[in-house]
């Protein structure tokens, strides 16, 4: 089944009275629990691809249907419901209130969320539950400028998760942290897609790319490639960023 699809795409911004096409006709599918990753050069629309299919932009033209539903037709106050309720989003930047502990922030789109009637009481302890899983259960009362930044990126997953979307959008979700970090992240996220969750992420980095399922390759806002890595083979890591690395350079890399 899959959970969101993408057809025809376009994205146009008008700068200075020029029309700027980022995005031209892409086409491209998420299947429920896959991991999808992004790739292209600086300027080749990847991030554009992200906040689009994600409903954080507007469409130009073309069809995205998230769960069996166009968001490209729905009004600004259901897209809205739909971004908090059923996705999760994560950010090179991390966001979050300055004037709240960690696990405020995390539970902060429960609080805001019709989609149940949970206690207060009750999406506080999934939230502690979030952040035991993630290893940073010690941190919830810090306030954000008491904790590392790999430790901010895993609150950030999650906060992704508290609402238990169907899908998370990560853009350059390691971009801001050291490698030791950013391989923490990944393999939360891997842990995460293992039991279930689809992902779909935008990064430059061949070691993040390789542990995702599928990579797609975008050039000139139009996707020109796509790499399989999920093939049931044990592969070792390094195998796998060394083949990834390869096929991005005769895509033009």
């Amino acid at each position: 089944m899959n959970i969101l699809e993408v057809k025809d795409l376009c994205k146009t911004y008008i700068v200075n009275k020029r029309q700027n096409n980022v995005l031209k006709n892409v086409n491209f599918s998420v299947a429920k629990g896959d991991m999808v990753t992004i790739m292209g050069p600086s300027g080749s629309g990847k991030s554009t691809l992200l906040y689009t299919v994600s409903g954080m932009d507007k469409a130009t033209a073309g069809e995205v249907s998230f769960c069996g539903k166009d968001i490209t037709k729905m009004n600004d106050k259901k897209l809205a419901d739909v971004r908090l309720d059923e996705m999760g989003f994560i950010f090179q930047q991390m966001y979050m209130m300055k004037n709240m502990s960690i696990l405020d922030n995390i539970i902060l789109p429960a609080c805001q969320s019709k989609k149940t009637n949970e206690s207060r009481k009750a999406i506080t302890e999934r939230g502690l539950t979030l952040m035991r899983n993630l290893g940073i259960v010690d941190i919830a009362d810090n306030d954000i400028n008491e904790v590392s930044g790999g430790q901010l990126q895993r609150a950030c997953i999650c906060r992704s998760m508290i609402n238990n979307p169907e899908i998370i959008f990560a853009d350059e979700p390691t971009g801001a942290l050291n490698r030791a970090s950013s391989d923490e992240v990944m393999e939360e996220l891997k842990k995460l897609n293992d039991n279930g969750t689809t992902i779909l992420l935008v990064t430059h980095d061949v070691k993040v790319a390789a542990k995702c399922k599928r990579v797609l390759f975008i050039v000139d806002g139009n996707i020109k490639g796509e790499y399989n890595l999920d093939k049931g083979e044990n592969i070792s890591m390094r195998d796998k960023e060394r083949a990834v690395n390869n096929w991005l350079m005769e895509m033009g890399w």
